[in-house]
């Protein structure tokens, strides 16, 4: 199967009977028709909105915690489906979001920068600059699932971050 392969009924079905594949099309925003990376990614700004109340070191535990829960959700979604990185497979767009979002908890930011920090991760994300086009071509599995993600998300962070610091020196 292509991972440009829609997904036929049984396989969505089956995507979300098991906690596994229910957490890799992150909750069920990968199954939208068209672009499910960009649904994925504002699917993961409800839970954010959650996280960012928490102390530094539990919002970082939490994402440390969802990317070692990703990378088992999709190795076993992604074997069931027969594709490493089907583009249902959301999850990490959900910790890449999370990460790139992340200097908004220490620097004062205006309720836009959310925005900003999303469309730079979407840039990252489908850009997918060196070294982040490297992790997606060789590394397989779950780990390749997410580890792309997390380098587009901490590119995203170091941008919004310094975009932030130079133009308000917060």
């Amino acid at each position: 199967m292509s991972a440009k392969k829609t997904l036929s009924a049984e396989q969505r079905r089956a995507l979300l009977a098991t906690p596994a594949g229910w957490l890799a099309c992150g909750f069920g925003s990968g199954l939208a028709p068209v672009a499910q990376g960009t649904f994925g990614s504002l699917a993961a700004l409800l839970p954010w909105l959650f996280l960012r109340r928490l102390p530094l070191p539990f919002y970082l535990l939490a994402v440390v915690a969802g990317f070692a829960i990703g990378v088992w959700a999709c190795n076993v979604a992604g074997r069931a489906l027969g594709v490493d990185d089907h583009r249902s497979l959301v999850w990490d767009e959900f910790i890449g979001q999370w990460i790139a979002l992340l200097p908004l908890l220490v620097l004062p930011a205006p309720w836009w920068a959310i925005a900003c920090g999303f469309v730079l991760f979407r840039l990252f994300d489908v850009w997918k600059p060196w070294p982040i086009r490297w992790l997606d071509r060789r590394v397989k599995g779950g780990m390749g699932v997410m580890a792309d993600d997390v380098v587009a998300g901490v590119f995203a962070a170091a941008v919004l971050y310094l975009s932030f610091k130079l133009e308000y020196g917060a």
